[in-house]
């Protein structure tokens, strides 16, 4: 599977692509009403990122804004967002009142995922001290290394192929006020090279107090990510645990339903799996009377085999 929808929404605000030049400025909803996309062209635009960014800036109160969506750049599968990252940093003063920031927002119409070049997109955060809302699409070239910010409540990293150093990183950041924690691990095929022992500070919970919702997804060793999280203090805490859109199989649903206990959550969310129909009774039977939400829907998840017998199994999202 690949993404073939932008983002509708970001802090709770209907997403809008702001107009190309040749639409003009008329008729542009508040600035506070929205979550404005500003966008380019991957392949042969007319007109770069930055400047869109610049009429933006010239056409909206840029001081009532309260989220922003970095849409498609030109050359993405081959270009870093440096000059987006150096646009928005010179802006910093402009958005006072700048709450939520997504980079990255392209469908695999426009770049696919794991061909979506990115850089150390922690600048932003340093720049932008009263975020609550930070994510990021495509993996090839990220880095996030530690960092700190106190308003930060949900943080969201979308991969093909998560590098154990973004993930590291996440973990050694100092995020008190992170709620919402969402990585897309992925493939090593597409450079996620992380490791179960990579999750061990995330999963301690040290420094993250207030995480109620973490997502650890899209993993091709996702039996390893749901052994190393049952075993996990944070689970305690947690009211959401998402384990989905990876190869998840009887080995890492048993190791959760033989860990910590799961009864109080709200929901566990394991969309996209290769859970036996046996095992997922099980896991219904200890979780649904409890009021726990169980979500178990297979959904495109299906076993590819071999001639020779070599049975595959794919994440989600990859390419």
């Amino acid at each position: 599977m690949t993404i073939g929808d932008h983002l509708s929404e970001l802090y709770r605000l209907p997403a809008r692509t702001f107009p190309g030049p040749e639409a003009g400025a008329d008729g542009l909803p508040d600035a506070e009403a929205v979550a404005w996309r500003i966008t380019s062209d991957v392949y042969d635009a007319d007109e770069d990122w930055p400047a869109a960014f610049a009429r933006f800036c010239a056409a909206v109160d840029t001081t009532r804004v309260r989220a922003l969506i970095v849409g498609a750049w030109q050359e993405a599968y081959e270009t870093e967002p440096t000059a987006v990252l150096e646009a928005l940093l010179a802006a910093r003063d402009r958005f006072p009142a700048l709450r939520a920031l997504f980079v990255g927002d392209m469908v695999s119409e426009e770049c696919e995922i794991s061909w979506i070049n990115q850089t150390d997109v922690t600048p932003l955060l340093d720049a932008f001290p009263e975020l609550e809302e930070f994510g990021v699409r495509g993996g090839s070239g990220l880095r996030f290394p530690p960092v700190k910010h106190t308003r930060l409540r949900k943080l969201v990293i979308q991969t093909g192929g998560l590098p154990a150093g973004v993930v590291r990183g996440v973990g050694a950041s100092e995020l008190p006020a992170l709620e919402h924690l969402d990585l897309w691990l992925g493939t090593s095929e597409y450079g996620g090279d992380s490791e179960a022992a990579d999750l061990e500070p995330i999963l301690s919970g040290d420094r993250l107090p207030r995480l109620r919702h973490l997502a650890l997804r899209n993993s091709e060793t996702q039996d390893a990510v749901a052994a190393a999280v049952a075993a996990a203090p944070v689970v305690a805490r947690l009211e959401v645990l998402d384990l989905s859109m990876g190869v998840l199989t009887d080995e890492g649903a048993t190791a959760l339903l033989a860990g910590r206990p799961l009864t109080h959550l709200k929901k566990l969310d394991l969309h996209h799996h290769y859970i036996s129909e046996p095992v997922q009774e099980r896991i219904r039977q200890a979780l649904t009377p409890e009021g726990v939400e169980v979500d178990l829907d297979r959904q495109d998840a299906e076993d590819d085999e071999d001639g020779d017998g070599t049975v595959w199994r794919f994440v989600a999202v990859g390419e």
